[in-house]
């Protein structure tokens, strides 16, 4: 570690200054609704680029494969990047919330006060019922598509796991449904998780903890990692910091105790998800805690994926027309089956780094993440890109913010709370592919807010400021305590 230490350029130290200043400033407003998002970039460059450096032996692995010209260049423009990220946030958040910044954040009250407030029960009541129903549609499709293999489906852990929702990876046809079921089932299991972490009503917790034990095995015997963090991490937290009794110590120590748990899983899926499934690796007795610790993770190397792509463009081997990659993602929620001459992403990259098809030379047989900091990079080069990709996560702040001042709303606070675990998976890349999970939720809140969140004699043609209208008198009404069972209209 020191040895790393004396090999880290000056550009390495003013990034990490720029960056604790950030993590400071941000933490100092966590109450206006700003400073949560901030901290959940801050920890996610962090992570995927500092980090890097100390995980992966930067002075024995990184100093010998590039120049000190590249080393430097990458590390300035973390450097950027976090700079007009720090600078541009703030400024988004003024003109873009400007209407809700008198507004305090939810969250921050409830770590404060607790969750017993009657409005956000009854929402997480309407919430919990909204996705019961979209669950038993997508349960009734899987079932169908999987015939005899239903078992399997939900309760991997009995040595199988089959998945409904499967499909090439290049899609046509139906696909473009089938990724659709895969997200919005993603999204209702972390809902059950976050309604049992947080619902005061006995009887919906009950049946909200029976389905995540029905609808997690799925995801936890899976071979990607990300997905599993953000179907469990979201409840997790929600439960520690807002729901358990207890002092920072006591949350903190959970939260390490979790953090141990999830690691060793992790070490488990890297070490048999080459040559055999999670759900037989398991079932034949191979998880073993403290051997699984020991497993070191792949993946966690964007800062050399950050030089490599410095690298291919100083020596001329990779030059892509500038805002492809972001034109592919941007294209990415068209069906293939309407477009089938759609763009693919990051094949070029993938090939530049040798992973071209022997065979037919075209194509590749794995893609490889270029990292947030990078893929700016990749588009808009070396100066203006870093500066784009900050852009890009001030715009995702401001709207995770959004969501927590709007916290009186029916389902913001568990997209809040789900989006924030998404950002650190938007470190490997801001792609779709990411938040497909987080956008057909908003899809699902939107259709509960005018399914269920007017009285019925209400419900009826009216124009958007009427609807949002009745919604903020709704909001305002005041209920008497207790929760509300799941059939209590009005």
């Amino acid at each position: 570690m020191f040895e790393t230490i004396e090999m880290l350029p000056f550009s390495f130290w003013v990034g990490t200054a720029l960056l604790f200043y950030g993590i400071g400033w941000a933490a100092r407003r966590i109450a206006t609704g700003i400073g949560l998002p901030m901290l959940a970039v801050f920890v996610t460059v962090f992570a995927w680029y500092m980090g890097d450096a100390f995980y992966n032996d930067y002075a024995n692995y990184h100093v010998p494969l590039f120049s000190a010209q590249i080393l430097e260049d990458a590390w300035w423009q973390v450097a950027w990047f976090v700079a007009v990220f720090f600078l541009l946030t703030p400024v988004l958040n003024r003109k873009i919330n400007a209407p809700y910044l008198r507004q305090r954040s939810h969250i921050f009250q409830m770590f404060r006060k607790g969750v017993d407030d009657p409005l956000f029960q009854r929402h997480l009541h309407v919430l919990f019922k909204g996705c019961l129903i979209v669950w038993g549609c997508l349960t009734i499709i899987a079932v169908i598509r999987l015939q005899g293999q239903s078992l399997s489906f939900f309760f991997p852990f009995l040595g199988e796991r089959a998945d409904p929702w499967g499909r090439g990876r290049i899609g046509g046809g139906i696909d473009a449904f089938l990724s659709l079921a895969g997200y919005l089932q993603m999204f209702v299991s972390a809902t059950f998780g976050i309604v049992a972490a947080l619902v005061k009503d006995r009887r919906i917790r009950f049946f909200a903890i029976c389905l995540c034990l029905v609808t997690w095995p799925y995801y936890i015997f899976g071979r990607t990692r990300n997905i599993m963090l953000s179907v469990v991490i979201p409840p997790v937290l929600a439960w520690v910091f807002l729901r358990l009794r207890g002092n920072l110590v006591k949350k903190v120590s959970l939260l390490f105790a979790c953090f141990l748990v999830v690691n060793a899983w992790f070490g488990f899926v890297i070490s048999n998800r080459s040559d055999k499934t999670i759900a037989t690796a398991f079932v034949q007795g191979d998880f073993d805690f403290e051997e699984s610790q020991t497993v070191r993770h792949e993946g966690l190397n964007m800062f050399e994926e950050l030089c490599w792509i410095n690298f291919f463009f100083k020596e001329g081997t990779y030059n892509p027309p500038w805002g492809e990659r972001y034109f592919a993602e941007l294209t990415n929620p068209i069906p293939r089956s309407l477009w089938p001459g759609k763009p693919t992403i990051g094949i070029d990259y993938a090939v530049a780094r040798g992973q071209a098809l022997e065979e037919s030379g075209e194509g590749a047989g794995a893609t490889i993440s270029t990292g947030m900091i990078g893929q700016g990079v990749v588009n808009f080069r070396q100066v203006l890109g870093p500066a784009f990709a900050a852009l890009l996560m001030s715009l995702w702040a401001v709207l995770l913010c959004r969501l927590d001042l709007q916290g009186t709303l029916i389902g913001r606070l568990p997209l809040f709370a789900l989006g924030l675990i998404l950002t650190f998976n938007l470190g490997r890349d801001i792609t779709f592919i990411t938040l497909y999970t987080f956008f057909f939720g908003l899809i699902i809140i939107w259709w509960m807010e005018r399914s269920w969140a007017r009285p019925k004699r209400k419900r009826r043609k009216i124009g958007t400021r009427g609807i949002k209208s009745e919604i903020r008198m709704q909001n305002a009404e005041v209920r008497q305590p207790g929760g509300l069972s799941l059939n209590d209209e009005r």
